[in-house]
């Protein structure tokens, strides 16, 4: 049974590191059973983390469930089901290995994949995974820190690219986020403010610009060492495609620069 797995690593504190695991799985690998004029979907989810010496870190086993009206079941076989687990792991070199299995049609699938979770050190300007999301929203304050796809305030869907190499790909009705936090950037002693530009540059295939915006840390009201960068595009802006997001932090007190990096395809 196939699946997509994409990985993500956000800083939580000076040695933890939240790591959000995307799974999606089409609708049409998986085997839906009439229930009362539903057709209902269900594959069991079971993940395992382990150290390179095989000791097991973090464990996790649920079941995914997608209901679907019987009459709309043809029409939505390339619809996917998202599936999220965020782990808080430290720093360092671990394999990642996930099982599903389809309930109604007894097909498995196995994934298994080698990752660093990186080290973000108190002096060096750093930045999370720059994650493209089909959806990005802020999430009330009761559910802060908790639940499907919320990172901190914010829910943040990311869009997982498929297992053959190729990019995400978005339709032109759909509406592309880019979340991103930013980390040590360093602060004024007098203004105890930091100062640094953001560039977002979008690039098309021949690398020929087709957005660029630049906003400053002054302008983003009360931020300190670390911000965190949301940003929404049409689709429909873009000619289909395949583009680069670039976005370009800037400080220009430590004078340090990042300047992570993704592709994606509008059709």
């Amino acid at each position: 049974m196939p699946f997509d797995v994409r990985s993500d690593f956000v800083k939580v504190t000076g040695d933890t590191v939240l790591v959000p695991i995307t799974i999606q799985m089409k609708y049409r690998d998986i085997t839906f059973a009439n229930k009362d004029g539903v057709q209902r979907g269900t594959v069991n989810i079971f993940g395992r983390v382990t150290t390179l010496t095989g000791k097991i870190v973090q464990t996790f086993e649920d079941t995914a469930q997608v209901d679907v009206p019987a009459e709309l079941l043809p029409r939505t076989a390339e619809n996917s089901s998202v599936y999220w687990k965020a782990l808080p792991l430290r720093p360092g070199r671990y394999k990642v290995e996930i099982a599903v299995k389809d309930v109604n049609g007894d097909r498995k699938g196995l994934w298994s994949r080698g990752i660093v979770v990186p080290e973000f050190s108190d002096d060096k300007l750093s930045t999370s995974t720059l994650i493209v999301a089909d959806q990005m929203e802020p999430v009330a304050a009761k559910n802060v820190g908790t639940g499907n796809f919320v990172i901190g305030t914010t829910k943040v869907r990311p869009r997982v690219p498929p297992g053959d190499g190729k990019p995400i790909s978005f339709k032109r009705n759909q509406k592309l986020n880019f979340w991103m936090q930013v980390y040590n950037l360093s602060v004024d002693e007098k203004t105890h403010k930091p100062s640094a530009t953001i560039e977002y540059n979008v690039t098309d295939a021949a690398n020929k610009a087709v957005i660029h915006t630049v906003e400053t840390t002054d302008t983003m009201g009360n931020i300190g060492e670390q911000v965190t960068l949301q940003k929404t595009l049409a689709a429909a802006n873009l000619q289909p495609g395949l583009y680069k997001i670039e976005i370009k932090v800037n400080d220009n007190l430590s004078k340090q620069t990042v300047d992570p990096s993704t592709t994606f395809v509008v059709e």
